[in-house]
């Protein structure tokens, strides 16, 4: 049985338990070089240690998620994205300009399940949901969703950076051209349970066959 993971007030110290499990980081996509700031979130239900480490599915409650706000959860191990992102991160995802700095932008490499590759690879354009793993050398992206002429680097125009070397991508997790790494970030099997839920380490009813192990790299 699926594990949920559900929000309880943000502020509150985590307990010592649960204190890598559920983070937000909260940003004002609007605003030109704001840059996410992690908030600790105590979770109501932890998944407990065999279901984390054979690999179970975990819910996460995405009503408790708004808009601008990325959550990040624990499946396999891995840390999880889920980004609820505004029209204008979704028109900036379809730019011009952004889809110029991208280096597999239709996602042609085999980095996600079938019914995530579309453009905003995921089952539904405001809601992304990605491994959080550079695919360079296993470093851990920091979320940068507001275009800034200086933060983190010059031009930011939103998404992903990793510090360890450099790496960039969008906010659909699309690696930019001529960075080290090589893929775009992985999209991990999930569904919708219902209107307010979604379920990571299960696939959609669409691709129930996708097996997430054939991924070129974590």
């Amino acid at each position: 049985m699926a594990s949920t993971a559900a929000s309880a007030t943000a502020g509150h110290p985590p307990e010592a338990t649960r204190r890598d499990f559920l983070y937000i980081a909260t940003a004002t996509v609007g605003a030109v070089g704001a840059a996410a700031t992690l908030v600790p979130l105590v979770d109501q239900m932890n998944p407990d240690a065999s279901t984390l480490a054979a690999g179970g599915p975990v819910d996460l409650d995405i009503s408790k998620v708004a808009e601008g706000q990325q959550v990040v959860i624990r499946w396999r191990q891995r840390p999880i994205f889920v980004f609820r992102r505004s029209k204008q991160t979704l028109d900036a995802m379809q730019s011009k300009e952004m889809i110029s700095l991208l280096s597999d932008p239709n996602s042609d490499q085999l980095q996600q399940p079938p019914y995530a590759t579309n453009w905003h690879r995921s089952l539904k354009p405001e809601l992304g949901v990605l491994v959080g793993i550079c695919t360079h050398l296993g470093c851990i992206p920091l979320f940068y969703p507001s275009a800034s002429q200086t933060t983190p680097v010059a031009n930011w125009p939103g998404g992903y950076f990793c510090p360890c070397h450099g790496s960039k991508y969008d906010p659909a997790g699309r690696v930019f051209s001529g960075v080290p790494a090589p893929y775009n970030l992985p999209v991990p099997p999930y569904r919708f349970v219902n209107d307010k839920t979604i379920r990571v380490g299960e696939n959609d009813a669409s691709a129930a066959a996708w097996n997430f192990d054939s991924i070129r790299q974590l």
